[in-house]
């Protein structure tokens, strides 16, 4: 079993990229499928970033407590800043917290996560309003309408194919407004300096799924 007991460092952040990130990201998910994460010692990584911290990306997830998105990755302290809100959407308050993770702190990647079975999304699919939970459904309600012309037969959560395909076009379509809202962003990601990519996370397997 692999062991971490060195954070990342500013050099080693430097000399990363985006492809070699994602790839980290892809053989880390695969780690945890198999159940070889590395066995972590938090005391020295605790020591080693309480000054500072380099991380390697920025994740946006949703709040689901069966998505922890560094074990999934097989992350740990120091690794990956982490967004979220329930639907893994973008606003302005994300999209600054991407521009300040990638412009000032440095990170190579973000990476826009949805998953199996979300709530939110069904909620979405239902129309669901209830408090402020109808506000933020708002903000899934394109990725509805996108499916409403792709997928036959009910469009609500009893059809399972129906709250897939919203899932998926929830992730693609907040990868397209965080490019069209940040334009620091767009332009980190035409200059090379990051990646900006999706995938879906299976809460019955256990894998990510790269869209």
């Amino acid at each position: 079993m692999p062991h971490r007991n060195k954070a990342i460092t500013k050099e080693q952040q430097d000399n990363l990229t985006p492809m070699k990130v994602l790839q980290d990201f892809i053989e880390g998910n695969a780690r945890f499928i198999r159940d070889e994460v590395h066995s972590i010692d938090h005391k020295a990584l605790i020591s080693q970033t309480t000054e500072s911290q380099h991380p390697k990306a920025i994740v946006l997830s949703c709040i689901d407590s069966r998505v922890p998105v560094e074990l999934i990755f097989d992350q740990t302290i120091g690794d990956v800043f982490v967004a979220r809100v329930a639907g893994n959407f973008e606003n302005t308050d994300i999209l600054g917290s991407m521009e300040y993770s990638c412009k000032v702190a440095g990170s190579k990647l973000v990476f826009v996560l949805g998953h199996e079975s979300c709530g939110a999304i069904k909620a979405a699919c239902d129309h669901v309003e209830l408090g402020n939970i109808t506000a933020l459904l708002e903000n899934i309600k394109p990725a509805v309408k996108l499916s409403e012309t792709q997928i036959k037969g009910k469009h609500n959560s009893s059809n399972n194919e129906f709250v897939e395909k919203t899932i998926e076009n929830n992730v693609r379509l907040t990868i397209q407004r965080i490019r069209e809202r940040s334009p620091i962003l767009n332009e980190m990601e035409e200059n090379g300096e990051i990646k900006i990519v999706g995938g879906v996370y299976h809460i019955s397997s256990g894998k990510v799924t790269m869209l």
